[in-house]
């Protein structure tokens, strides 16, 4: 059997479970996995699951906000040539690769003082993200 190369959860600290109460990160072996909270129940989610869905949604939102998200990002950084674009571009189109680079910590750090949330059921399906300026369940 082959091992997974997945060796970090990427929301730690932005999980919670339907009743609001944070999900912790733990390990089983190298894999990095979820506690959710059912009751006095501590369920263990592989953190693999759950990121890639939440990946996979930002990604779907980024592709469809294309244009919008690359002249954002191109203002926050205050550069607008062709080549940033490229950059940022690329980096919308190949979003996947933080599954394997990983989260930067000040990146999960500013998305939490945003007040971005993921709210999973006790099986670490995401049910509801709670994105700054909207709210966004069932999608």
């Amino acid at each position: 059997m082959e091992q997974s190369k997945y060796r970090q959860a990427l929301f730690t600290g932005l999980i919670y479970n339907e009743a609001g109460q944070p999900v912790e990160t733990t390990f089983i072996g190298s894999e990095p996995n979820y506690i959710i909270l059912d009751g006095d129940f501590k369920r263990h989610v592989a953190a693999e699951e759950v990121d890639r869905q939440v990946v996979g949604w930002l990604q779907e939102q980024a592709e469809a906000n294309k244009e919008m998200v690359s002249a954002g990002m191109m203002a926050m950084l205050g550069k607008d040539d062709l080549f940033t674009k490229a950059m940022i571009d690329s980096s919308l189109t190949h979003m996947e690769r933080v599954m394997e680079q990983g989260l930067p910590d000040d990146a999960r750090t500013m998305l939490g003082m945003m007040g971005f949330k993921i709210i999973v059921n006790t099986h670490g399906e995401v049910v509801n993200l709670e994105v700054p300026g909207q709210e966004l369940g069932d999608e």
